[in-house]
């Protein structure tokens, strides 16, 4: 294991079944002597700073029905919302005020957001904040959408492929979802210029160790800006109810992986780690992780944005939540950061 791990931190990159040996035999020892190599090489980059980005999550509606997700189409139990335009800046006015530097709008694929209301939205928070970034979260569209709210002001994109293995991406989404148009819209959105983030979930239904070489293999060929992965974990309102969380222990071993295969990636330490464990989000930090995205939506809305069961932070204002995570941060000897963060090549 020691090998695999030095020949990962030498190389960046490993063969398929390299990375199965690698994430079949993991332990106690093997992954503490990963996530040494992990902070070396994240240290080495940004020194000991965690980047902060507020998440507005502006809309629930969706028109998609992946199987996983708890505002599916489908769930006629979902409490439905959307955010209005003053009330997405009023966000931004209270984030900026507390020291964040991106703003991350997320929602699911809500067509009444035309891309007339969404460049709008866009081009008022770029004047208003120029010296921050705008991150969008907000599915799979065309080139052109893409193209259009980049020149509006949009910097990052964060789309997850969830699965890089064909026959596992067609156990979580609905036939009306591609593998192959979620990869395309990853490469468009590098091509246009965006700093691109995907990820998958550590655990969920059917996935297998193959699929999570198979996902790595593609993360490296990608080479993303950001990579976001948290351990799957079950919402009562989705036909996966039943399926038990992923492992906290393998998120983590992979976050460290992640850090080896690109020492200089965006790698947030996700909301869904510090869910399944109080110190979750400590732990990711401290396997490789860099990054923290806490919540400024509005209170009222927080619990309506339920992807999944048990999430933390939903009755905290930002302010709150903020200064809890920079002490958590500081309890393992990083520091929270008013910074953009955005990518650097190397």
């Amino acid at each position: 294991m020691k090998d695999l791990i030095d020949k990962l931190y030498q190389t960046h990159d490993l063969t398929l079944d390299e990375y199965r040996t690698l994430i079949d035999s993991y332990d106690t020892k093997s992954s503490e002597y990963l996530f040494s190599l992990a902070r070396k090489n994240s240290e080495e980059h940004f020194e000991k700073e965690i980047y902060i980005r507020g998440l507005i999550e502006f809309t629930n509606y969706c028109k998609n029905d992946c199987i996983y997700c708890g505002i599916r189409s489908s769930n006629q139990n979902a409490s439905r919302y959307r955010l209005s335009k003053e009330e997405i800046l009023a966000c931004c006015q209270n984030g900026y005020e507390l020291g964040f530097r991106t703003f991350v709008l997320q929602g699911g694929e809500d067509l009444s957001y035309t891309d007339e209301i969404m460049t709008d939205i866009i081009k008022t928070i770029r004047k208003g904040y120029p010296d921050c970034a705008i991150t969008l979260s907000i599915g799979e569209k065309s080139e052109e959408q893409y193209r259009a709210y980049y020149e509006a002001g949009a910097n990052r994109y964060l789309l997850r492929h969830e699965t890089a293995n064909e026959a596992h991406y067609h156990k979580l989404h609905p036939e009306s979802l591609s593998l192959k148009t979620r990869k395309e819209c990853l490469w468009t959105l590098k091509k246009i210029g965006y700093q691109v983030g995907t990820g998958f979930m550590v655990g969920s239904p059917y996935q297998t160790t193959r699929c999570l070489a198979e996902d790595l293999k593609f993360i490296k060929e990608l080479s993303p800006h950001m990579v976001g992965i948290g351990p799957f974990i079950p919402h009562k309102d989705t036909p996966f109810k039943d399926f038990k969380a992923g492992s906290m222990e393998l998120t983590l071993f992979l976050i460290g992986i992640i850090r080896l295969m690109l020492p200089n990636v965006l790698l947030p330490a996700t909301t869904a780690l510090g869910t399944l464990d109080p110190k979750g989000r400590e732990k990711g930090i401290l396997a490789g992780s860099n990054v923290l995205m806490p919540n400024l939506s509005p209170v009222g809305v927080r619990k309506k944005y339920s992807l999944y069961d048990n999430k933390i932070c939903t009755g905290e204002e930002a302010a709150e939540c903020n200064v809890c995570l920079r002490n958590r941060v500081s309890s393992v000897g990083y520091s929270v950061v008013e910074k953009r963060g955005d990518f650097v090549e190397n």
